[in-house]
């Protein structure tokens, strides 16, 4: 197993740029979780995409990266805007998988942040990609990543496969994730096209980050989770060498019929697991965060859009 030095970190910050729920009537806070405050008539928008904002502090050093960027340059810009949050700050940007709506922001704000921003990604989240829906006549084509427009806008491309360090290495970025869970089996509609040929998607792009805040745990964070949550935090666990999960935050996709099943398995791997805080987003569906808000209450958070999550 390859060896990373993951630094422990004081305090990790979350700002959610974009996620799929935006109330601007909640706004009850807590030493954790921080909402957001905007008065009228501005207003945060809601978007069926994810994109994070992560400061990590040790000692005297801060470190900005951004992970996902939306599903659009309309939302995830405004939402920037809104918020106060200044671009050229970010010093590199992980994408979790090559997915338009986690990738549709990213030509935006990367003309808006400092040249040669290191952008960390799969090599295969440059595939092309569709969903092959039952009862369609025909697939439905996704957007599909261009390296050169990418390269155009001011990205310096960090293809990579294993896992890996940003932010002077107090964010881990999972890499491909170990599929060991029997429950957590991918997407049957996605296909992508390898080797001149359409298949199920097997998303070996799909990667989380962790940070490991001193005397609490890692926090994880995943995009879609397509290789599974569960899946993400046991690699993370592993390749950081740390047992206790503070908090889970992100995607989880457990939405839609073809996800039910799942559900009540995740949750309860999730509970095993035991981390202090989790907050499922994006992609999760209402049903699963329902479910996990009935399970583990004491535990979970229903995300908004703009909210901040202090771990510390």
């Amino acid at each position: 197993m390859q060896k990373l030095k993951l630094r422990e970190a004081d305090k990790l910050e979350v700002t959610i740029l974009e996620d799929n729920y935006t109330d601007l009537l909640l706004l009850q806070s807590t030493d954790v979780l921080k909402r957001p405050r905007i008065p009228p008539p501005n207003s945060l928008l809601a978007a069926h995409g994810l994109s994070c904002l992560i400061k990590v502090y040790a000692d005297s050093e801060i470190h900005t990266v951004l992970m996902d960027a939306g599903i659009s340059e309309t939302s995830l810009l405004h939402n920037m805007a809104i918020l106060g949050i200044d671009p050229t700050k970010i010093e590199a940007i992980v994408l979790s998988h090559g997915h338009f709506d986690h990738f549709g922001g990213l030509v935006g704000v990367l003309k808006r942040t400092k040249q040669e921003i290191p952008l960390v990604l799969h090599p295969e989240a440059f595939l092309q990609r569709r969903l092959n829906i039952p009862r369609r006549e025909k697939p439905v084509n996704m957007p599909t990543l261009s390296e050169q427009t990418l390269k155009e806008a001011g990205a310096s491309l960090n293809k990579s496969k294993k896992p890996s360090t940003v932010a002077s290495d107090l964010i881990l970025i999972s890499g491909e994730v170990e599929r060991v869970t029997d429950f957590e089996k991918g997407f049957p509609w996605a296909e992508a096209k390898i080797e001149d040929s359409w298949i199920v998607d097997p998303f070996n792009d799909d990667q989380g980050i962790a940070v490991n805040i001193k005397d609490r745990g890692l926090v994880v964070i995943g995009g879609c989770s397509h290789a599974g949550i569960i899946n993400t935090v046991k690699y993370l666990k592993k390749i950081s060498q740390t047992d206790s999960i503070h908090a889970v935050l992100g995607g989880f996709h457990l939405t839609g019929p073809a996800f039910e099943s799942v559900i009540a398995p995740t949750i309860k791997e999730m509970k095993s697991i035991g981390p202090d805080f989790v907050v499922p987003m994006h992609c999760t569906g209402w049903k699963a965060i329902n479910q996990f808000a009935k399970e583990m209450p004491g535990e979970f958070f229903l995300n908004t859009v703009g909210t901040t999550y202090v771990f510390q």
